[in-house]
């Protein structure tokens, strides 16, 4: 803000990428902007990361026609969803191991830079970037969705079960 000679009170609203991504991230992120929003009185406004890339690579020429958003998902995975010509979103974004969503078709975000024997025609923007995405929330050219994580794994961390007995049942007898 301070290299656009912004204030805080110059917001009118705030938009922030809802994922596909890590558990942490995306709640750091969501919370961080959600607070902003309440703070600022301003409205809130998700938009999902891979929408994000594939506005940004169609409008700066990377792409034309089909193509595909894949991103890092760690693990030797890749987050990945479709987009047509028009950079509208095409399938819901899906998670999975590179030689399973493998194609020929230009791909956009790291993913293809990771894993270039899947994907070979890799394209840019690598990441997402924040002032495309307000570019696009502004030109009304994302599809906005509620400041809400998405998800596509179940989280590594569980609720620990009730630990097992070490100790034979030992009731009394009447």
């Amino acid at each position: 803000m301070a290299s656009a000679a912004a204030r805080p009170g110059d917001l009118t609203a705030i938009a922030v990428g809802v994922g596909p991504g890590p558990f942490t991230g995306l709640r750091v992120g969501l919370v961080t902007a959600r607070t902003m929003g309440h703070v600022l009185d301003v409205p809130v406004h998700g938009v999902c990361s891979l929408d994000a890339l594939a506005i940004e690579a169609l409008e700066s020429g990377a792409v034309e026609g089909d193509f595909l958003v894949a991103t890092d998902a760690r693990r030797k995975e890749v987050y990945l969803a479709s987009y047509d010509g028009r950079g509208v979103r095409t399938s819901e974004p899906v998670v999975d191991r590179p030689a399973a969503l493998a194609s020929e078709r230009p791909v956009v975000g790291e993913g293809a830079t990771l894993y270039p024997e899947a994907f070979p025609d890799g394209r840019t923007p690598l990441r997402p970037d924040a002032a495309w995405l307000a570019r696009a929330v502004a030109g009304q050219r994302v599809v906005l969705v509620a400041p809400e994580p998405l998800y596509l794994r179940r989280p590594d961390a569980e609720i620990p079960h009730a630990p097992k007995a070490v100790l034979p049942d030992v009731t009394p007898t009447p």
